[in-house]
This record gives structure tokens, sequence and C-alpha cells, in this order.
């Protein structure tokens, strides 16, 4: 008699889930040693496959079990159109097969009585993403000769860009090239935050509703880093389990654009790109095209830095200077005074003395232009 198709027993994805949820840092170890183990990969290939491997994995401990069941290929997709811009034919199969492998070594380490039951559940999560991968592939191929460097809209508002730049005299103008940047690429929304990469710490800079913006500070998980340092642009259309829940409600965020401003390795920080709490979608000829705007507005910021950091009247005195990268790291006066054994008037008084030379109107700034006249690097 032959045997069932079906001889095992199904499991929903609510229970998919719960087991990764419960077994995801021994899962994440596995990822860990096979990525490192795979010697044909560049660096490169391991930060963007490692990338896609944490994002996915992040996707199942931060999913919502009570989600309703049917759902599930709508979060699967919105997943898959967050990597769009790390994502080609080669990442995509390595990426699938590293997690599996890591799966069946884990179930194996445990000896799950399970272990079909989990594996046939990720394949047809599998076959969600590969079919939607697919259809995205073919959109991209036959859409190879209308990118954007021969798309005349998105070139006109290039070189709208481009003329903005050259007519700004530095870092003081980049609030209003952020506020042009919303008018050229027609979205509501567009925020700065700067990236402290020794400290792993960012901090809103620039965006409309300037108390909220500079209200968001903190240091990146170590997920958000992985993510994050692709420097790539990720589209989010649902940014919770990447976003904080009390930001999305800060800001009424729906769907999110990350970009990051870059120059020759060196990040910046990123601008978010939004409509104002309004969900849409978000194409990879979109993203390519504001990496372009990244790259551009990365090399003028850099640009910017060397043009000022050598100004004769920008000297600041070794306590100033001790001062400076102890704000940059985010501790308060109570706290730079206990380092240096200092009051916190005189901590206060130094403070006051660099938003002076610096022309800045509060400690953020401080910061912010400490990095573009290149006293911090």
């Amino acid at each position: 008699m032959a045997q069932s198709l079906h001889s095992y027993d199904e499991i929903t994805f609510k229970q998919f889930v719960l087991f990764i949820k419960t077994h995801h840092q021994q899962l994440e170890e596995n990822l860990c040693i096979y990525l490192n183990q795979d010697d044909t990969l560049s660096p490169d290939d391991k930060k963007i496959i490692g990338a896609i491997l944490d994002s996915f994995l992040l996707f199942f401990v931060t999913y919502n079990i009570e989600e309703t069941e049917d759902d599930f290929e709508s979060h699967i997709i919105v997943w898959l159109k967050s990597q769009l811009s790390l994502l080609s034919i080669k990442s995509f199969n390595l990426f699938r097969l590293i997690f599996e492998k890591a799966l069946i070594t884990l179930m194996i380490q445990m000896k799950y009585n399970r272990s079909t039951s989990i594996l046939m559940c990720l394949l047809s999560i599998y076959s969600q993403l590969i079919y939607r991968f697919n259809e995205w592939i073919n959109e991209d191929k036959t859409d190879v000769y209308s990118k954007f460097s021969q798309d005349k809209t998105k070139l006109q508002s290039l070189d709208r860009l481009n003329k903005l730049l050259i007519r700004s005299s530095g870092v003081h103008d980049f609030a209003h090239i952020l506020k042009k940047c919303e008018e050229f690429f027609s979205y509501r929304r567009c925020v700065f935050y700067a990236y402290i990469p020794w400290s792993n710490q960012f901090y809103g800079v620039i965006g409309a509703e300037l108390p909220k913006v500079q209200s968001m500070k903190g240091q990146l998980s170590s997920r958000e880093t992985t993510i994050f340092n692709t420097q790539k642009a990720i589209f989010l259309k649902n940014p919770k389990g990447y976003v904080k829940d009390e930001h999305i409600e800060l800001f009424n965020l729906s769907s999110v654009i990350f970009v990051p401003l870059t120059n020759k390795q060196q990040v910046f920080g990123w601008l978010t790109f939004d409509q104002l709490g309004e969900e849409f979608d978000c194409s990879k000829e979109e993203l390519d095209f504001l990496e372009e705007v990244g790259n551009r507005l990365g090399l003028f910021l850099s640009r910017s830095g060397e043009s000022t950091s050598g100004l004769p009247n920008l000297h600041l005195t070794e306590r100033e200077s001790e001062i400076l990268d102890l704000l940059a790291e985010g501790h308060d006066n109570k706290k730079m005074g206990k380092i240096l054994y200092l009051s916190e008037h005189t901590v206060r008084d130094y403070v006051s003395s660099l938003m002076t030379k610096l022309k800045a109107k509060n400690r953020t700034q401080v910061v912010a232009y400490a990095f573009r006249y290149g006293l911090l690097k």
C-alpha cells in the first residue's frame, strides 16, 4: 500500500513561530557558525546575507502570536519588501540554504521528534517567498531599460538636488536641503538621524516637529546595527518589530524608508522618508534612486566638514574637547562632572562655551556641528 504524502503531523504557522521564539538563541548561534564557515563568500557577501538572516530571525522573534492565522502571508510579504535593497538571486538562495541548515542542525541537537513538521512549514513559507521574489525579479528584468538613470523625472529631481547642494554654503543649510528633498522626491516628511559609530548611538537632529525629533536618541541593538550598517536603503511597509512602539506612536509612523548618508564607508546617519502615517509601497528602483540621493548628501556633508574643519577661529581647549567627546557619548552634565571631577555648574559653563563657538542652539547641534567641522570622527 502506498504511503500517504501527509504521514507527518502538520503544524500551524503560529506553532512554527513559537518554536523559533523558544529556540532562537541556539538557532542564532547556528546561523553565525554556518555563515562564517563558508569560505566561498566574500566579506561583503557575508555582511549582506548575515543582515538578511538576522532580519528573518527577528521577524519570527517579534511576531505577535495573537495575529490571525490567515494573515501570516501578508506579514511575510512585508518582511520580504523590507529586504528589497539587499536581495539578489545569490543572496536570496544562500540565505534560505543557511537558515534551513541551521534549523535542521538545531532539531538534531535537540533530538526533536517533529522535525518533518517544522521543515514542511518552513518550505511552505519559502514557497511564498520564492513566488513573491520571482514576481519582483521578473518585474525588474522587464523594466531594466527604464532604471532611474534613464527616468527623466528622477534625473530632473537629482539635477535639482545637485544645483541646491552647489548653492548651499554648508551644514547650516542642511535643514533647508532636507525640506526641499520632501518636495523633490514627493514625500511628506524627511527626518535626519545622526550616528555616532564608536558608541553605536543615534539621535534626531533635523525634521518637522523638532522637539519630537530631538527626543529620539538611543543605542542601536545588535540586530538593528546589523541591518542598518549594510549601508543600503531599507523599506519597511510596517515598521513594527524594527522601530520601538513608542516611536511609531510618537510620529504616527506607518510605512517608512531609511536611507543611509555615506561617504567612503563612513556613515553620517540616516534619512527617513514617509507619508505622515499613510501606508505606501516602494519598488527596488525607488530604493536604488534614494540610495544615490543618500550618497550625494553624504558627499555634501563630508565636503562641508572638510571646508570648515581648518577654520582658525574654531579652536577648542583640551577641557572643551573632553566635554565634547562626553557629549557625543550622550552623558548629561552630572555624569560628565563625575567623570572629570568638576561641578555641574562648571560643566554647564563649558557646554555654553561650546555652543557659542560652534554657533549651536542646543547640545544636540553642538555634537552635529562638531562632526561636520571635523572635531569628532
